[in-house]
């Protein structure tokens, strides 16, 4: 074991002190990267020990020295807050990372051991007091600051989005005073939907940061129906040699950006990405010089911000008015504008960063004592950092200051708890608290994990299971007035923490677009809408954003806009002529009340009251002779079931039902078959009658009104046969007809079997046609019998009608199907009363006289 006696005092000089630092002492002691300058220096050959660099080579972002304001100012607080770290002080210190890897690993070899002691892993008896580390701004700082930090397990606090760990083990000792990234992609998704943004533009770093935005954010933007007219990388800055290349990508970048249909471009990048972004409309002048500017909404997440270098003081800022950005929701902190307004190069001590500051943002030069004559203005150190333009400096707390001043009170929250545990208050007695943090770094993890406070605004601060702030985003709009002057309008919010349907709200309202969209609100689609009535059909190789818009086909429709396809109604709705909507579809059948169905009405009605005025006179007349000569029983018979053929007429008309629909073909048929079986009767009657005339004829016997009654009942019997099988085995039924008319829904009847019906048909057809035939036969019988030419010709008119009738009821549908059968029904059965009984009638109404046995059976004197 090496005694005290031997430990070697290891003191090394460190070749190249700080450019600039920032320390104020205290008890115990908070490390901080800031990220305030550039270092535009050629490449290192590593040949000779790298020279210093020289102050021209260094370039500052003026506005990111509010970070180092904001610890500052929450240190401030802290120590003046009797409440919080009793009876101990905080102290800070703070390094620049310059924003290279070098100064990043550099800076915090400093936090971690002191100048004058630089020994990596060595103690060398010498304590820092730190507690803690802040930063850095951009994911590969924090990356850099962790990969040493997390060797001694000192708790890191970073106020920008987590670096990529590629394969580091998860519980990296850093906790991000940022809403988690996740929330924020989907708060972009969430605008992009809202305002119908389909094709849009991402523009990202040429580093694994952004390579992983892309890998997060490209799958479920396709998914939600966003499309990419492109994907850019810019190269990160490193040294002046690859300034020129940088520029020339980033020309052609700039020109795919003027070039693309797109007017939305998602930019995600380091903290300094927006100082490249005002480079673009720079390196393509020539080129499109005479092009009329593009309007472009810039969607910026909360790591980038409106900073500029000093070279860019006058540069316009036309290309950045409309922008949206996601900042971490923040309020005013009193106060702060009155510590920054406090703050003079010539008064602040152990500052190192002002006086670069303030020669940079006000384009002076503070005099050298070594120098005989100064170029330039002189700085006075009483310029006023509120007459900044807000690119360089903003007086209140940027969203970024903010992180940074919430993170120091993280630490000392966690701080002030670990203080006051009753597991760590023995230690802290024994060993005072100002000299645990060597022993207790990993102990103070636990309790940063479990801070929670409301700041000083009433803002709550709390870390969730991942380490990361459980808070929401507000959504800005950047208005440029005027060039330089800026402003940003709240104009959205994304909590996360909220309900699902208010976890993204925006003002529509509020937004001030860029001047080339004249404030109506931008478009970017690859496509124009498809209207209702159209849908999509993908342009064969490109993206499924665009598209050509083609018509619905015949009976579908599109009721939205953008429909990937067309889709059918419901069986109860149709398509509008536009095909944009579905309309109900109207109930048909044969009613009364509309004019087709009263006209039939009518008709049947007249014709019943016809056929009952013919039987009442021919009741009246029952002895006259003419009614005697034609077998009175039958021409009754045949004169009821006329009758009764009329009025089964209604049976057809009016909304069906089970009764209608059982009964009325039956009934139909069954009356039919008594009529025309009836007219058979008459007709084999005059046939058997003149025969029985002849001499020694045996047809004697067969006259009589009992061959005709059996005759009118096998007939009839046979059809009401016909009629029970059908009922029996498919009887009719309700139904309805949703598919023959496009605008209609038809309430019919079903046959049940079709075949039965045209069996009644077949049969009834089938009767006529017998009695046709025999009456034609019978057709030049002597004038007396007469009748027979009647009947002819009333069966050439029925079998004509119901010959006409199957074609055309075959050819409709609907209540003109039914229409068809009514006018078969009425006109078969007008043209057998009118055939019949007009001749009769005529007689027996306007000429009696003929009326009389002896004009019967007078015979017309035969031609030679």
């Amino acid at each position: 074991m090496v005694s005290k006696a031997h430990i070697i005092k290891c003191m090394v000089d460190d070749p190249h002190p700080p450019l600039h630092e920032y320390h104020q002492s205290g008890d115990l002691i908070i490390g901080a990267i800031a990220s305030h300058t550039f270092i535009i220096s050629s490449a290192i050959s590593f040949i000779e020990n790298p020279p210093s660099p020289l102050p021209e080579e260094l370039a500052a972002v003026p506005k990111n020295y509010q970070h180092i304001l904001a610890l500052a100012f929450a240190v401030k607080e802290i120590n003046e807050n009797p409440q919080l770290l009793h009876n101990v002080t905080l102290g800070f210190h703070i390094y620049d990372s310059y924003f290279n890897d070098k100064w990043t690993y550099h800076a915090t070899t400093l936090l971690i051991y002191t100048l004058g002691v630089f020994v990596p892993n060595y103690n060398c008896d010498v304590q820092t007091n730190l507690i803690g580390v802040i930063g850095g701004l951009d994911p590969p700082t924090s990356l850099q600051v962790a990969t040493l930090v997390d060797i001694y397990k000192i708790p890191q606090v970073i106020y920008g989005p987590a670096p990529v760990m590629n394969d580091k083990t998860p519980g990296i000792p850093f906790y991000q005073i940022l809403p988690r990234e996740d929330s924020q992609f989907a708060g972009i998704l969430s605008l992009l939907l809202h305002f119908r943004w389909t094709w849009i533009g991402l523009l990202t770093m040429d580093n694994d940061n952004g390579e992983r935005f892309v890998q997060n954010v490209v799958p479920p933007f396709s998914q939600s129906g966003i499309c990419f007219a492109f994907i850019e990388r810019s190269q990160t800055f490193t040294v002046v040699n690859d300034i020129n290349d940088m520029f020339n990508k980033g020309g052609k970048i700039h020109d795919k950006i003027i070039d693309s249909k797109a007017h939305v471009v998602v930019v995600y990048g380091e903290s300094y990405v927006l100082v490249f972004l005002r480079w673009f409309p720079y390196l393509s002048g020539q080129e499109h010089i005479t092009k009329k500017s593009k309007g472009i909404v810039w969607i910026i997440p909360a790591q980038g911000e409106f900073t500029s270098m000093v070279y860019q003081r006058t540069w316009d800022t036309e290309i950045l008015h409309g922008s949206l950005s996601f900042t971490i929701h923040s309020k005013h902190l009193p106060g702060f504008q009155e510590f920054v307004r406090s703050r003079n190069p010539s008064s602040t001590t152990g500052d190192g960063f002002i006086k670069d500051f303030w020669q940079q943002a006000f384009g002076c030069v503070f005099p050298n004592t070594d120098a005989v004559q100064v170029d330039g203005d002189v700085c006075n150190g009483e310029e006023k950092l509120e007459s900044l333009p807000a690119s360089f400096f903003e007086m209140s707390m940027t969203s970024h200051s903010h992180s940074i001043y919430n993170a120091v009170y993280v630490m000392a929250h966690a701080l002030h708890a670990m203080s006051t545990s009753s597991l760590e208050h023995s230690a802290m007695q024994n060993r005072g608290m100002q000299n645990c943090q060597g022993q207790y770094h990993w102990q103070l993890h636990r309790f940063v994990k479990g801070v929670s406070f409301n700041n000083s605004v009433g803002e709550k601060v709390s870390f969730d299971q991942n380490g990361e702030l459980a808070a929401g985003f507000d959504i800005m709009n950047w208005i440029f007035p005027t060039n330089q002057s800026f402003h940003r309008v709240k104009v959205g919010r994304l909590d996360p923490q909220a309900p699902p349907d208010k976890v993204f709200k925006i003002n529509e309202d509020a937004i001030r677009w860029h001047r080339g969209f004249n404030q109506a609100q931008p478009l970017s689609v690859c496509s124009e809408s498809c209207y209702p009535g159209s849908c999509k059909k993908v342009k064969e190789g490109k993206a499924f954003c665009c598209y050509d818009c083609i018509p619905c086909p015949e009976g579908k429709i599109s009721d939205q806009k953008d429909a990937s396809d067309c889709h059918k109604c419901t069986d109860e709705k149709y398509p509008n002529e536009r095909q944009d909507r579905c309309i109900p579809k109207d109930v048909s059948f044969l009613s009364y009340e509309e004019p087709l169905g009263l006209c039939l009405a009518s008709l049947a009605l007249s014709s019943s009251m016809i056929t009952t005025l013919v039987l009442a006179t021919f009741i009246k007349h029952h002895n006259t002779p003419i009614v005697k000569a034609n077998n009175r029983d039958l021409t009754y018979t045949l004169l009821i079931s006329l009758l009764l053929c009329f009025l089964c007429a209604f049976l057809f008309i009016g909304e069906p039902h089970m009764v209608m629909c059982l009964f009325r073909q039956s009934a139909f048929g069954i009356i039919f078959s008594l009529a025309v079986a009836c007219v058979l009767a008459k007709t084999i009657t005059v046939v058997l009658a003149f025969m029985a005339t002849k001499p020694g004829s045996k047809m004697r016997k067969w006259v009589g009104k009992s061959l005709a009654i059996c005759i009118v009942l096998s007939c009839s019997l046979l059809q009401v046969l016909i009629c029970t099988v059908w009922l029996a085995t498919s009887s009719p039924f309700p139904d309805v007809d949703m598919h023959s008319f496009t605008s209609e829904i038809v309430l019919e009847c079903n046959e049940g079997s079709v075949i039965m019906f045209y069996c009644v048909l077949g049969y009834m057809g089938f009767l006529a046609l017998v009695s046709f035939t025999v009456a034609f036969l019978a057709r030049k019988l002597p004038g007396s019998f007469n009748e027979a030419k009647f009947i002819t010709f009333s069966m050439f008119v029925f079998c004509s009608v119901w010959l006409s009738f199957i074609p055309s009821y075959l050819s409709t549908k609907g209540k003109y199907m039914v229409a068809v059968e009514i006018f078969s029904i009425l006109t078969s059965s007008a043209g057998l009363l009118g055939c019949i009984f007009s001749p009769k009638c005529y007689i027996i109404v306007l000429k009696p006289e003929l009326n009389n046995k002896e004009q019967l059976i007078r015979r017309k004197p035969q031609r030679m």
